[in-house]
């Protein structure tokens, strides 16, 4: 079970900022900029590889919550969305998910 799933169960504790029934969305714990909030779909889809034609509406369904959460957390300047996707970008948790960063003029390059 990844640490996503945790939260999900309410094992883990998280700053929540957003939940429907297929996503759940909270504040990332070594933000990287002002506003850094990670969406996570409740399906536990590993990575964007995994991801089937079945898919399709639950990630319709995840940017358009990004664009509310974005709305809510006054990003109107802009703001990044994020998904690492397999071990040579990063990708620390073996669960989809994406993170939103804003809040100030983020640089080219995030470290």
């Amino acid at each position: 079970m990844t640490i996503f799933e945790r939260i999900i169960q309410r094992e883990i504790p998280a700053s929540i900022v957003y939940e429907d029934d297929l996503c759940i969305a909270f504040h990332d714990i070594n933000p990287l900029a002002p506003v850094h909030i990670l969406l996570v779909p409740k399906k536990p889809v590993p990575c964007i590889d995994a991801l089937e034609e079945e898919d399709k509406v639950l990630i319709g369904h995840l940017f358009l919550v990004i664009s509310k959460i974005a709305a809510q957390n006054k990003l109107e300047n802009g703001y990044r969305v994020i998904a690492n996707n397999g071990p040579d970008a990063c990708q620390t948790v073996d669960h989809l998910h994406f993170h939103i960063l804003g809040g100030k003029q983020l640089p080219d390059k995030l470290s």
